[in-house]
């Protein structure tokens, strides 16, 4: 990705006193593309194939710009999720947690279980009670499984999220 292309995307992103930059609509002509969700899952591959942590991060900034559906990020992110060279696993949980998927179950697991290095210093856990509260979220025996497995875990933040999800989709 060109710096323009960087500074572009980069501009996606609202900060506060001064907006935005740029436009969706100014991006995806740029890219000469049309869709949002297609173009988001263009730039990730790009990202993941040449392991550049930046571009992952323009990536998933595209596709938020885009409110495209997750449905098409669903195998790159988890592919991408235990890769260590890159600082989006928690933005990749939240995204997986969105679609309710069983397909994401074994990768919300993993979330609950790895500390990633660049998370290490988190003692709150943030990850893994993403990621159970994304299983919580998800339909069906394959997440409830997991769930109370999780209610067995050596970490009492991961074993106190997982009873709590576990009680509230007993109340549903």
């Amino acid at each position: 990705m060109t710096p323009e292309e960087q500074a572009l995307i980069t501009g996606l992103v609202f900060v506060p006193g001064r907006g935005r930059t740029h436009t969706i609509h100014e991006v995806l002509a740029h890219f000469g593309e049309s869709d949002g969700g297609a173009l988001a899952v263009r730039l990730l591959t790009d990202a993941m194939d040449r392991r550049d942590a930046d571009d992952v991060e323009r990536a998933l900034i595209v596709h938020s710009a885009a409110s495209a559906s997750a449905e098409g990020l669903l195998e790159p992110l988890t592919e991408l999720f235990p890769a260590p060279w890159h600082r989006e696993h928690e933005d990749i949980v939240s995204t997986l947690g969105r679609l309710r998927s069983p397909r994401t179950v074994p990768t919300l697991v993993l979330a609950a279980h790895w500390v990633p290095e660049h998370l290490d210093w988190d003692e709150n856990r943030a990850l893994a009670v993403k990621a159970i509260w994304a299983l919580g979220a998800i339909p069906g025996s394959e997440a409830q499984e997991a769930l109370k497995k999780l209610c067995d875990d050596d970490s009492e933040i991961v074993r106190e999220n997982a009873v709590r999800q576990l009680a509230r989709r007993d109340e549903h």
